[in-house]
């Protein structure tokens, strides 16, 4: 059964499943992605996470059809950053492309404020103060309840941090960082970070892209997939370290009697410093094994026989014997 979560400090009630709808006007034609959003909401799911660049803008204008009757029932995340046209100034974190993204995405999801508003991308053209005071002006607006940062290093969160409560600024109160079985980095300052300044965190790609589905392994490969078809998840999961992970996790998940992609989204569900992995699907089938972590019991042992099965990332310092406590 799904539990909700209060984001942050923020008081917002979240479900511990956010879902992801990338596949929105897509991999998904709008019949199965209204399906999808129907079927989470019948599973309790009242958190959705879109951008204005998923499927050319389509996902945020199926998803605001889909939230048009119950818009105030519903916690909503969009984002901006990545070029949305072909005009040079269509893209970054300036404060003339946030303002023109926020229109937009407002007008796409039929809405008239975003619940938590990413940054979609670190910006190394535009001063961190820029970003921030726009943010401020949106949330001043009404427009947006809250800012957010998703694929930002903890140092650059760190700075914006800073900068926000020295200049009274609106502060990022959510993360959404990469986080999986496979993908740990998050472990080292990002989740730390989270909950010591009490943010919260929506991870994505529970699933490395497919990978801890059960359809990968040493020498297995499907034919389809987005390992196989977007070069970018062949980048990003192409490790031979990543196959030996994936198959000796669905191993252990054959072992205990429960699909691959539910134990990996369990998994993630059961780090104390994320709020809700983010879910995504291209059809019902998929969708299934996902929500059915919502009723997986996850034991301390269990969480740590698993995280055993992949590398655990370096700390962030050197000096272990603090990280120890073998100083004192």
């Amino acid at each position: 059964m799904l539990e909700y979560k209060s984001v942050g400090k923020t008081g917002v009630k979240v479900s511990g499943l956010c879902f992801g709808t990338m596949s929105f006007g897509g991999a998904a034609d709008e019949e199965t992605s209204k399906a999808m959003y129907k079927r989470c909401r019948n599973a309790g799911i009242n958190f959705f996470d879109t951008a204005d660049v998923y499927s050319g803008g389509r996902s945020e204008e199926i998803l605001g059809e889909c939230i048009a009757h119950e818009r105030h029932n519903i916690i909503l995340t969009t984002k901006v950053f990545w070029p949305t046209s072909a005009d040079v100034n269509a893209k970054g974190l300036s404060r003339k492309h946030i303002m023109q993204g926020v229109e937009d995405s407002l007008r796409r999801l039929k809405t008239d404020y975003i619940d938590f508003y990413f940054v979609h991308d670190f910006d190394k053209d535009t001063p961190v103060e820029e970003t921030l005071r726009s943010l401020d002006d949106l949330q001043r607006q009404g427009k947006i309840l809250y800012p957010a940062v998703s694929n930002w290093a903890a140092w650059q969160i760190g700075k914006a941090l800073g900068i926000s409560a020295k200049e009274q600024l609106a502060r990022f109160e959510l993360i959404q960082p990469m986080y999986s079985l496979v993908k740990r980095q998050a472990e080292v300052e990002i989740l730390p970070m989270a909950k010591s300044e009490q943010m919260g965190v929506i991870t994505y790609s529970p699933l490395g892209g497919g990978l801890l589905t059960g359809k990968y392994g040493i020498d297995k490969r499907p034919e389809q997939g987005r390992l196989v078809e977007d070069a970018r998840y062949g980048d990003r999961y192409g490790a031979n370290e990543d196959f030996d992970v994936a198959e000796n996790f669905t191993k252990y998940a054959q072992a205990h009697d429960v699909k691959p992609a539910t134990l990996a989204v369990a998994w993630t569900m059961a780090n104390p410093a994320v709020t809700a992995p983010i879910i995504g699907a291209r059809n019902l089938n998929q969708l299934e094994d996902s929500l059915a972590a919502a009723d997986f019991k996850m034991t301390p042992e269990m969480y740590a026989e698993i995280s055993s099965l992949s590398r655990t990332p370096a700390p962030a310092t050197d000096r272990t014997e603090v990280l120890t406590g073998k100083w004192t």
